[in-house]
């Protein structure tokens, strides 16, 4: 079977299409290497100028600059194609002080683990996780450089379940099964409640960004819409 092609698109004012391609590479390197090694999913990047239509089959990571941005161009779950969508806020990122590169590897990583946003993991203790790869461990102190690119860490299956992985999460800051490094979170389904967050320090989590996948996950699969790009 084929590889997925994920095509990265600039939609933002403050980063430059050079910057945005500039750190595929690394990106490449990050899935090709250490994350198909634990969870054998491969992927295809390439970087789409605006100009250029979305091939036929291609899944798409676009870089934007807020969610306010993204209500503008329109809050959608797919691409024009059908096929998987993701969303990084860019502004939002440079804003905070956070690196814009970890949360695009963040996405690439979870979307590659997840790309419809609809499967679960019984963990240990028999609750249902989100099969969330990167938000455990999601802190950008947390994160690693590959050519001067910091990328995100990521959780490995044994992180839900025993399973014969060498470590827990890549860079081994986990040291048992479900745990959340600081500044981690994840979410728990229960028939009462639905999907709830949970974070190092107990119930809550980040705010749900509109266009998020935690915010698309809570919807129904008959509301995702096509974008129009």
């Amino acid at each position: 079977m084929s590889l997925p092609v994920i095509a990265i698109t600039n939609a933002s004012t403050c980063l430059s299409d050079a910057q945005v391609e500039a750190v595929l590479p690394a990106l490449q390197k990050q899935v090709s290497n250490e994350f198909l090694a634990y969870w054998e999913l491969d992927c295809t990047l390439s970087f789409l100028p605006k100009e250029q239509p979305l091939t036929d089959g291609w899944w798409q990571i676009s870089v934007v600059d807020n969610p306010d941005q993204a209500g503008a161009l329109g809050y959608h779950e797919l691409t024009s194609q059908g096929t998987p969508l993701g969303k990084i806020f860019a502004r939002l990122d440079l804003d905070s002080g956070s690196s814009w590169t970890v949360t695009l590897s963040h996405e690439l990583l979870e979307m590659l683990a997840d790309p419809w946003i609809n499967w679960c993991a019984f963990g240990s203790d028999n609750k249902i996780y989100a099969l969330e790869v990167c938000d455990a461990v999601e802190a950008d102190n947390l994160g690693y450089f590959i050519d001067g690119v910091l990328v995100s860490d990521f959780v490995t299956p044994a992180w839900f379940e025993p399973t014969c992985a060498d470590r827990l999460d890549f860079k081994q800051h986990l040291s048992k099964e479900l745990e959340l490094a600081r500044g981690g979170y994840i979410s728990i389904f229960n028939v009462n409640d639905g999907w709830t967050q949970i974070t190092a320090k107990g119930a809550g989590g980040p705010r749900i960004i509109p266009g998020s996948r935690r915010q698309r996950r809570k919807l129904i699969r008959p509301a995702w819409r096509d974008s129009l790009l």
